[in-house]
């Protein structure tokens, strides 16, 4: 299993995987990331504004996506960057992937000079809720401005 940053290739495989997910959640609806329109080219997204965001991939020996993690620049908070789209593949899940993944876009957002790092997510995803609060996020209450409006939980980190 390698992390590597995201490119083109893996942005078919990394939209169904994320869709997949929302899916099996019930969150296959609008307000969730599964309608943004980027979704299925994430790669020039995040390759836009290197220095304000990244998005690395978890890639099996064999060359399948086994999961993905993100950040982007979060203007609400001062100096905050935004975690964005955890998902892992069925095949790996709880495995410890997950806080690997989190450790890994901690550090980059450490190198991209960002001290803090915000969340959302849903109560439907309670693994991901029990992975943020075990890396230490913090719940606060909704930020004015949320983008993904079907999202009910918020959670923030200092780093």
């Amino acid at each position: 299993m390698k992390l590597q940053k995201l490119t083109p290739e893996y942005d078919a495989a990394l939209a169904a995987l994320i869709r997949h997910n929302l899916k099996a959640h019930r969150l296959d609806i609008p307000g969730t990331v599964y309608f943004d329109e980027g979704l299925d080219h994430l790669s020039d997204y995040y390759s836009a504004a290197p220095d304000r965001r990244a998005y690395y991939i978890l890639v099996e020996d064999d060359g399948a996506l086994a999961g993905g993690i993100g950040l982007a620049e979060f203007p609400l908070f001062e100096n905050c960057a935004e975690l964005q789209k955890l998902y892992l593949s069925d095949a790996v899940k709880g495995h410890g992937f997950g806080y690997k993944l989190i450790e890994k876009i901690e550090e980059a957002a450490r190198e991209l000079g960002y001290s803090q790092i915000y969340l959302e997510t849903h109560t439907n995803l309670r693994a991901a809720l029990h992975i943020y609060e075990k890396s230490g996020y913090v719940a606060i209450d909704k930020p004015e401005a949320v983008v993904h409006a079907t999202m009910n939980r918020f959670y923030i980190k200092a780093l």
